[in-house]
């Protein structure tokens, strides 16, 4: 089983859906990451916190086997985040960013991270990106996500980053705006000209893509009849997606295909609830289980 290094953002979350609200939940990138991920292998964390940062939420991610090593607590208030959600589920509406100890946050990879089998650089500044990189031996797989904020202000720092990668995840909006064309074919071709082999698109209730250098591969959401919180579903697909991979050492095409259903199925558990709730009292039984409603779903015989 391999180790699997993130290094992400750790907040709170305020968040408003039609189905209800959260002030102030356990939130962060690299918070629902990881925690997908912990359920696969194990997992080293890098991200910072405030002061304010409860220690029943430092408490949760150990219970989890997530090594907090590389978890800073500085002077200040934690990351906040404020947002709400329409019907369409897919698209959040930011209300408020308070960045406070993040806005200043430069990555220090402790000595026992420096060798990591594969590494997520979650959506931190991409010039932080790189300084990770820089830091670390050369994993076997490096995955990499972002968004349209860097992707307008810091366009050739991102694709500088994208050069050393393995695989991007960032959602249809992003990969759009990255590409500058409406087309996700067309987008994903020119996007791994310029860097990763592998492109994964997350596409909300409409489900993944993944583009390869010779194919593509989709994988529809899982059908849930109750939703009540998307935020960090991306976050945890992904952590599902590495977690898999780093805890069978396949990188296969074939293999990823699986961990994209993996991811999926993680993320399909997020929303149920919100911050990382339904994660807490979930176990292997139920991801099983799910992994195996996910492949009836898309199975069908050849007729040919």
């Amino acid at each position: 089983m391999g180790r699997l290094l993130v290094v992400g953002s750790m907040a709170f979350d305020t968040v408003r859906t039609p189905f209800g609200e959260a002030t102030d939940v356990l939130g962060g990138s690299a918070t629902y990451f990881s925690t997908a991920a912990s359920f696969f292998t194990g997992v080293d964390l890098i991200a910072v916190v405030g002061e304010d940062f409860p220690e029943q939420h430092i408490e949760f991610l150990q219970s989890r086997g997530i090594d907090l090593t590389g978890l800073e607590r500085r002077s200040g208030a934690t990351f906040r985040w404020r947002g709400e959600y329409t019907y369409q589920l897919n698209e959040a509406h930011t209300l408020e960013t308070q960045l406070n100890v993040l806005e200043t946050f430069r990555p220090k990879i402790p000595d026992q991270y420096r060798s990591p089998d594969m590494l997520f650089l979650g959506n931190i500044d991409p010039d932080l990106q790189s300084d990770v990189l820089n830091q670390v031996a050369r994993p076997r797989l490096v995955a990499c996500d972002t968004m349209n904020f860097w992707i307008d202000g810091k366009r050739d720092a991102l694709w500088n980053v994208l050069q050393h990668i393995d695989i991007l995840i960032i959602n249809d909006g992003e990969a759009r705006e990255l590409g500058q064309d409406s087309n996700l074919v067309k987008v994903a071709k020119d996007i791994m000209a310029r860097g990763p082999k592998q492109l994964i698109i997350k596409r909300g209730e409409y489900g993944v893509l993944m583009f390869t250098k010779k194919q593509v591969f989709g994988a529809p959401a899982f059908p849930l009849e109750y939703v009540k919180d998307p935020t960090g579903a991306g976050d945890t697909f992904a952590g599902g997606f590495m977690g898999y991979l780093a805890a069978s050492g396949d990188c296969s095409e074939e293999n990823l295909r699986k961990a994209i259903i993996f991811g999926s199925v993680m993320a399909s558990f997020t929303v149920e609830a919100f911050s990382l709730d339904r994660l807490r009292d979930l176990d292997k039984k139920e991801i099983d289980h799910r992994f195996r409603e996910f492949k009836r779903l898309t199975h069908f015989d050849d007729l040919t």
